[in-house]
């Protein structure tokens, strides 16, 4: 299957991997360019991606302390990738007890755009239908969930609660009507095809600092979508066999042996 990685998305994937300093300076514009065109991306799409970027609210033009061009982070987008960080760097396995989130909505006949925006936004977020206007999600997603929703000016039509599934249907049974865990399944088999491989070359053979940033970059853009399309259910929840806890520890290994070995490319090209 051959991987769609979008100008936009690559450059949240940089900002996030490379790009958040404690003072948030900004990333040259001429920067961008360089770290991107490794990744085949040109400099009219790099400019055109961070323009919609800067639209949305999540970049901010700022010059660097030599002068020149640049993009920092907006607060929204600080508080989206850290709350990101929690989701695609995860160690923790999940249980049982730590319950669910209900998020129940109703959004007035007048609004009804944001009742689309509120069906769409809690998807992404990874929770399952439960019932009409009723929605769930792992207990671990609230924080997230709470911050989003706050972000995007939705909170005043959700309730959200905490609670432990009672019955009366077993819970491994609907969790399989919540969500479609055989889509999710084929995402984790995707990650594996295109990125086991990579782990494998560099265990034979380690490449340079601009071969680790790349591969890194590409493997963090595939990876972190998945813990959004895959709420992180319990293993007693999921059917044998599923392929989440593998794609996991392949892209926990590239993180651990590229991450550091790209950014000596990020911080000077002479590491290339």
């Amino acid at each position: 299957m051959a991987e769609q990685h979008t100008p936009r998305s690559l450059i949240v994937s940089l900002y996030g991997a490379y790009g958040r300093a404690p003072d948030n300076a900004p990333l040259p514009v001429a920067e961008l360019i360089r770290l991107l065109a490794v990744l085949g991306v040109d400099a009219p799409s790099v400019r055109s991606s961070v323009s919609r970027l800067k639209r949305r609210g999540l970049l901010e033009p700022r010059r660097t302390r030599d002068g020149a061009a640049g993009y920092a982070l907006s607060a929204d987008a600080c508080q989206l990738l850290d709350d990101g960080d929690r989701r695609i760097y995860t160690t923790a396995e999940p249980k049982l007890s730590d319950g669910w989130v209900l998020a129940v909505f109703s959004v007035p006949e007048a609004e009804r755009h944001k009742r689309h925006l509120l069906r769409s936004r809690l998807g992404r977020l990874g929770f399952g239908t439960a019932a009409p206007g009723v929605w769930i999600a792992p207990g671990a997603l609230y924080e997230e969930t709470r911050h989003t929703l706050e972000r995007l000016r939705l909170d005043p039509y959700v309730d959200l609660f905490r609670g432990e599934h009672l019955g009366f249907a077993a819970t491994a049974e609907a969790v399989g009507r919540w969500w479609d865990l055989a889509a999710i399944s084929k995402l984790h088999e995707e990650f594996l095809d295109l990125h086991e491989p990579v782990l494998r070359a560099w265990t034979a053979a380690p490449g340079s600092a601009r071969d680790a940033y790349r591969d890194y970059l590409l493997a963090l853009d595939s990876w972190r979508r998945l813990p959004y399309a895959d709420p992180g259910l319990p293993a007693e929840l999921l059917p044998a066999g599923w392929p989440g806890g593998r794609a996991a520890a392949v892209f926990g290994a590239l993180h651990a042996r590229l991450r550091d070995a790209g950014a000596a490319f990020v911080r000077s090209p002479e590491e290339a």
